[in-house]
């Protein structure tokens, strides 16, 4: 959204017929770093500062600031503006009329000192007529519907829809949907169920009811898969928040919803499953090195965790690409 003035316009153009690319006739290619085999079609408009990677495919009516990077094998359909301060990485698909932003407080003729960056990971899809506000991350693999207003990031392979942007499921983008495992549904007995993801356990836990009401049990070493050091609870949470977001370098964690219902992603880098914590006698054991994320609290939800040490800020890995490098250098 910011003009560029005249003595950006000073490089020639990448040649097409060098680098097996497509530019319409009618299209204003400016930028001499285009990569091989990228077609940009007709009335599109990308200017000299910007960088776009191979194999992508930008369609009629985009326009492409300077201070936009795009990478491989990147879609963007009709009707799109990169303006400065956008980053797409490998693998992004943006549809029809979707909209980013890079001014928080759009003036007429009065430019920002410095443009916020808005990132869309690796993967992550953005549908059309959606709106990004300035200053976003896009999580990998997530999806943004058709539509949607994102006001806060975007969790690795969420599913965001709506007027705010709300976080409704999470997707596989690579492997097949992700499979919902819901002891709740499941008769009461005690015993472990085993999800997909690495050491990840469902431990369905004794319960004893009668006129007094109920007692759910879980004891070390016989129910429990370590002795706690330290617990927290997590209550209150608006149904559209999500928490954890975060692996651990050495630490186990259980989780038991003592009252209401929430979700749990874990992900084990390769494989990804939903468990619904939804009622005391379902106890869910997180190893370390899982990345795991609860969202979809209900407005009731009261979740205790039980931690294997206390607190250190060192355990935890919260970016989801360090995250994915330290587990592939492990196996």
């Amino acid at each position: 959204m910011n003009d560029s003035g005249p003595d950006h316009y000073t490089v020639p153009p990448t040649d097409p017929n060098a680098t097996g690319c497509f530019f319409h006739s009618q299209a204003i290619v400016e930028s001499p770093r285009v990569g091989a085999r990228t077609r940009v079609w007709a009335f599109a408009h990308v200017l000299p500062g910007a960088v776009i990677g191979e194999d992508c495919n930008i369609c009629d009516h985009v326009f492409v600031e300077n201070d936009v990077r795009i990478g491989n094998r990147v879609t963007v359909k009709c009707g799109v503006q990169i303006w400065d301060g956008i980053e797409l990485d490998d693998d992004v698909f943006v549809g029809p009329n979707a909209t980013f932003t890079n001014d928080r407080f759009p003036r007429s003729r009065q430019w920002q000192d410095a443009l916020p960056r808005t990132v869309v990971r690796r993967g992550a899809s953005i549908g059309a007529n959606a709106t990004i506000l300035p200053g976003l991350t896009i999580g990998r693999g997530a999806m943004v519907g058709a539509g949607a207003v994102v006001i806060h990031d975007v969790p690795n392979h969420a599913v965001v829809v709506g007027n705010p942007a709300r976080i409704v499921s999470y997707v596989e983008a690579d492997r097949a949907p992700l499979h919902v495992v819901s002891p709740g549904r499941i008769e009461p007995r005690e015993g472990l169920l085993e999800t997909g993801v690495a050491g990840v356990r469902i431990h369905l836990l004794p319960s004893f009811a009668d006129l007094r009401g109920s007692l759910t049990v879980g004891e070390h070493p016989a129910g429990m898969p370590f002795r706690p050091e330290r617990f927290f609870v997590v209550s209150h949470v608006p149904s559209r928040e999500v928490r954890g977001e975060h692996a651990h370098r050495s630490l186990h964690q259980f989780l038991v919803c003592l009252c209401g219902q929430c979700s749990v992603v874990v992900d084990d880098g390769i494989r990804r499953e939903e468990v619904l914590l939804d009622r005391t006698t379902v106890g869910l054991h997180v190893p370390p090195m899982v990345w795991a994320t609860q969202y979809r609290f209900s407005s009731d939800a009261v979740l205790l965790v039980l931690a294997s040490a206390p607190y250190d800020a060192t355990e935890y890995i919260r970016d989801y690409e360090e995250y994915l490098r330290l587990v592939s250098g492990s196996r």
